[in-house]
């Protein structure tokens, strides 16, 4: 078993599933999404991302893209819910969550890709 492959994988699936846990739920109501599981999210996001750069090969070209999406995304929807609850006057309202809810949905969708990627590249592995 190569470690290096099982930290990879860990992370990787972590960063789906965190952020996943973020977004499921209404998409307006703050209530249901706890902003320590967006930074939670980022940062481990971050670290997969550190993670993809050794990989030289396409498909490794191609991990890294999607999370460099997945962390911008995710840290624009962090700078947005700061941004709502520490300046904005309105506070985080309905439509402030809203956009902070859909941007992790990108940052999943990237992040799923992500997994796609790494269960093809899995199964597709050939012992030498």
């Amino acid at each position: 078993m190569n470690l290096e492959k099982v930290v990879f994988g860990f992370f990787v699936l972590l960063a789906a599933t965190l952020n996943f846990g973020f977004f499921i739920g209404d998409i307006d109501d703050p209530a249901l999404h706890n902003p320590w599981e967006l930074y939670a999210a980022v940062v481990v996001n971050l670290i997969a991302t550190v993670l993809k750069f050794g990989d030289r090969t396409q498909i490794g070209a191609v991990h890294l893209a999607t999370s460099l999406v997945a962390d911008l995304q995710l840290i624009t929807a962090t700078v947005v819910y700061v941004y709502a609850e520490q300046v904005s006057s309105a506070g985080l309202d309905a439509e402030a969550t809203a956009s902070v809810v859909s941007l992790s949905g990108g940052a999943l969708l990237a992040n799923v890709v992500s997994l796609v990627l790494l269960v093809v590249e899995t199964v597709s592995f050939q012992r030498r």
